[in-house]
């Protein structure tokens, strides 16, 4: 993967980067405690003929070496951007799932003439008090037993259809995959700070600023981010489009060809 320093409030992050395929540029950011492969794998595997496809590994996050401490919304976009301009893209559509949703939000309100469209899966405008309990017990739990941890998200990011499909040599299989994204104390660490990171975010100020075409998705048994926050944003993004679909939070992982199917039809229809 390659690698571009990103100057953020700590110091210089390392920051890695996939990218591959041709044609007009599509960024893709990442949920907490996943990374670019994990969240869009087969959106990448279906879009790289069409699109040159960049995925950074966030703060906190995959292969980026980050200087430690907290994580600002501002040092999570700059890893968008450095990441964008080092693969050599001018201008880019821009999506994001959860997190990634919320930082691809931010950058289009910071940088707009950057960003030609936005994609929002599981996005949010600021924390309630539900989601800042939340992000607080997993910041807790990671660090005291990961793999209740994953067993725990395991359970609130996939939609009730899913969980009820499942025997329980799936949910082991599943449990299992969950815990190895959290295995290791710098995947620990980066998953507590990115938590902590989810709690404080508050885009309110910077929707009006977003310009480009906007598609929200919402996931209809969403919860880890209710649907409702999917609503506030369409709101407060003008000219916002909201599109409500069957799933979970964990829809990247859940129902992939869904949700690649609706960022193409996004990305058809602006073009």
């Amino acid at each position: 993967m390659p690698v571009v320093d990103v100057a953020v409030s700590g110091g210089i992050s390392k920051a890695h980067y996939l990218v591959t395929g041709s044609g007009p540029g599509l960024v893709l950011v990442h949920g907490t405690g996943a990374t670019g492969q994990v969240n869009w794998g087969p959106l990448i595997e279906a879009l790289s003929d069409r699109y040159t496809i960049v995925a950074p590994d966030l703060p906190g996050a995959g292969e980026t070496r980050d200087p430690g401490g907290p994580i600002t919304l501002h040092d999570m976009v700059a890893h968008v951007v450095a990441a964008a301009r080092d693969a050599g893209l001018e201008r880019f559509h821009l999506a994001g799932h959860s997190l990634g949703a919320v930082v691809a939000t931010a950058t289009a309100g910071l940088h707009p003439d950057l960003v030609d469209s936005l994609t929002l899966h599981a996005g949010w405008v600021r924390a309630d008090a539900q989601m800042a309990f939340q992000f607080e017990l997993w910041k807790e739990l990671v660090r005291t037993d990961p793999a209740a941890m994953a067993r725990m998200l395991l359970l609130t990011a996939m939609g009730k259809d899913t969980l009820r499909s499942w025997d329980r040599t799936a949910f082991d299989q599943a449990a299992a995959a969950f815990t190895g994204l959290l295995e290791g104390d710098r995947a620990q660490d980066g998953f507590a700070r990115l938590s902590e990171a989810n709690a404080t975010i508050d885009l309110t100020g910077l929707l009006p600023d977003v310009t480009a075409p906007t598609l929200i998705i919402s996931s209809a048994d969403d919860r880890i981010v209710f649907p409702h926050h999917q609503l506030e944003l369409a709101d407060g993004i003008p000219h916002a489009r909201l599109l409500r679909v069957p799933g979970g939070h964990g829809l990247p992982g859940e129902n992939p060809e869904l949700l690649t199917a609706k960022v193409a039809e996004h990305l058809a229809r602006v073009a």
